[in-house]
């Protein structure tokens, strides 16, 4: 099969050079088969013991993935140089061997910086951040100088603006700061992906040069951290400068237009895209398909889409999602069929698109049926695919599959907390929620986000853990950095209305850096009904009427409270007065999947259901969630 193989008696001089000849064979053909019969003349020569061919054959098997036969190339190496050791913990790092990376990185008699640098990306990559910092301090300590690529490293392992400012000063005391672009890029990304934007723009006055990675960071920095328009800013600012903008700088403008909804500015972009020959790139036609989904334009999504002569991953995925977002369920599984008879391998984000659309309308079945899916794809460590199955499963009611599921996540990030305490919260298991917020806050390098912190007080709101909400709420920008939101403001003046303190949760209202709207009124209207005096009851009710003039519920509200007290004659003017509205009540509609059927049903439609079965079955189950401990 391999002729030039059956040479056994070779010159001595012309050894080395004839088997590192082979060995760049068996890189370009990436045969594991050629590699072992290489590996195998070479034992039979007795050049196994060389350390230069040693190495090359030692990073191989490392490259194709077969450790065992890198470990016993290793052992053969008679003078075992930095390079072997190097190679060697390289591969088991790769393989996700990090206890054995552990004993042979104690066991390297000298390290350089390149060994210094695989073990703390080793530590990156499998989650222990703390340790992987704590090694780059022990590196330091013995004297060897880190390099731009062990900056680099510990820049994507930042978690807080303090750590960041430290490693930004390591890097101008070295005196690489100003001329290394790689570097420079990757402080715009790390000050980016903690929202300081003004640190990301200082960055990029202070380089000598810069590229096109330079202003895509810049253009991701401003993205990430909400200032859209700014994104676009820079994106004429590039245009001016002597740079043309590639396709990933397109894919991330369009990602922007998304965000803001601006379709306009979207096809402008897409215009631009046509005139630079990108158009039918995939990472483009992605975005555009994203873009014109989330601007409720799902037409155009479908005929870009069409008219894609190839399709991959990414393509698929866009469009599979952009069904999801406008609950077409059915044709995104029909979809997801296709790429699977077109032999496209799907990703972590085909099944997280797919979960998500099952949560909407599909029955529970289709979505076990997607998980069975997962272990046999090799997709249970991603933690993508892990929130979207806790997510769904939550949806479900089935929160103790979704807590296992949780559980079993060996590197949870912090959307895994977010959406098990969301689930938890939703499912009533508050005491469960607030666990989890505590174990969370004991956790090194995590912080809780507005998200978080959201689910936390839904959960003291629901559980009427009022002083500990109100202690959360009141401390939340200084001690986590995050500024109370709309959502936060409406938890707790829900949250003090149920408790009766309707003059704290008026006060907080009226103290709020928002615009107040009728919506967060309405939390506290029926509570101000039954705890407040009537003067407090008009008041709020006023407020409502005044944002929202067509509604009738302040003028129920008055109806009640007047009852209440008696005042027959201003109770009927206030009936009188919806009766004239002519507005008829929202009905809310529930639905349930019943095998391959989805039944909905409005809320006054129970009557004709057999209303009366079903209310003392669902006060038999209020019954039993009680005494299991639900909220």
């Amino acid at each position: 099969m391999y002729p030039f193989l059956k040479q056994t008696r070779i010159p001595h001089s012309s050894s080395l050079s004839y088997c590192s000849h082979l060995l760049d064979h068996c890189l370009s053909q990436k045969s594991i088969n050629f590699v072992k019969i290489v590996h195998a003349h070479f034992l039979k020569l007795g050049l196994n013991t060389y350390t230069y061919l040693g190495n090359r054959c030692l990073d191989l098997y490392s490259e194709l993935g077969h450790i065992n036969d890198a470990l016993k190339v290793f052992d053969d190496i008679s003078h075992k140089n930095s390079t072997s050791w190097n190679i060697c913990l390289k591969g088991l790092l790769k393989s996700g061997q990090l206890g054995k990376a552990c004993h042979v990185f104690d066991a390297i008699p000298v390290r350089d910086v390149v060994t210094w640098n695989s073990m703390i990306s080793g530590y990156a990559s499998c989650g222990f951040f703390s340790h992987a910092l704590e090694l780059f301090v022990e590196m330091q300590g013995t004297g060897v100088r880190p390099s731009g690529f062990t900056l680099s490293i510990l820049m994507s392992l930042v978690s807080s603006p303090c750590h960041a400012k430290q490693i930004h000063c390591r890097i101008i005391r070295s005196g690489v700061g100003l001329d290394n672009v790689v570097l420079g890029n990757s402080l715009i990304t790390m000050y980016g992906k903690l929202g300081l934007v003004e640190y990301s723009f200082g960055v990029i006055m202070t380089m000598n040069q810069f590229d096109v990675i330079s202003w895509n960071s810049l253009i991701w920095a401003c993205h990430r951290s909400g200032y859209h328009e700014l994104a676009l800013e820079q994106f004429y600012q590039m245009r001016g400068s002597e740079l043309f903008p590639d396709q990933f700088t397109c894919s991330m403008l369009m990602s922007v237009c998304s965000n803001l909804r601006d379709l306009d500015k979207g096809k402008q972009i897409f215009a631009f895209c046509f005139k630079m020959g990108f158009v039918y790139n995939s990472i483009v036609s992605s975005a555009a398909i994203d873009l014109f989904s989330k601007c409720n334009r799902l037409e155009d999504s479908v005929r870009l889409f069409k008219e894609q002569d190839q399709w991959d991953s990414a393509l698929c995925n866009s469009m599979i999602s952009s069904y999801a977002r406008h609950d077409l369920a059915e044709d995104a599984l029909q979809l997801f069929v296709l790429t699977l008879r077109k032999n496209i391998r799907p990703t972590e984000y085909t099944i997280s698109s797919l979960l998500s659309s099952v949560s909407i309308f599909l029955p529970v079945e289709v979505g076990n049926q997607i998980h069975s899916l997962v272990p046999k794809l090799g997709f249970e460590s991603e933690s993508v695919v892990a929130n979207s199955l806790v997510d769904m499963y939550a949806k479900f009611g089935f929160i103790d599959d979704a807590l296992s599921i949780f559980n079993e996540v060996k590197i949870k990030d912090l959307v895994s907390w977010n959406t098990i305490m969301m689930g938890l919260t939703s499912n009533g298991r508050v005491s469960l929620t607030m666990d989890l917020f505590r174990e969370l806050l004991n956790r090194e390098g995590m912080l809780p986000d507005r998200i978080t912190l959201t689910a936390v007080l839904l959960a003291c709101n629901y559980g009427r853990l009022v002083d500990e909400g109100i202690e959360i709420f009141s401390s939340m920008e200084m001690k986590f950095g995050v500024k109370p939101g709309e959502e936060h403001y409406a938890c707790v003046v829900e949250m003090l209305s149920k408790d009766g303190k309707l003059k704290e949760a008026i006060d907080i209202i009226e103290t709020m850096p928002y615009r107040t709207t009728s919506d967060i009124w309405r939390s506290i209207l029926s509570a101000c009904a039954i705890y407040g005096d009537l003067q407090v009851v008009e008041g709020v009710a006023k407020k409502i009427m005044d944002r929202e003039s067509q509604t009738y519920l302040p003028y129920l509200v008055l109806a009640q409270a007047y009852q209440i007290r008696g005042r027959w004659e201003t109770m009927v003017r206030m009936r009188k007065a919806v009766e004239n509205r002519g507005t008829k009540e929202f009905i809310g509609h529930s639905w349930i999947g019943i095998k391959n059927n989805v039944y909905t049903f409005a809320s006054n439609q129970l009557q004709h259901y057999g209303g009366k079965d079903l209310y003392l079955l669902l006060n038999l189950l209020v019954w039993e969630m009680e005494s299991e401990g639900y909220a």
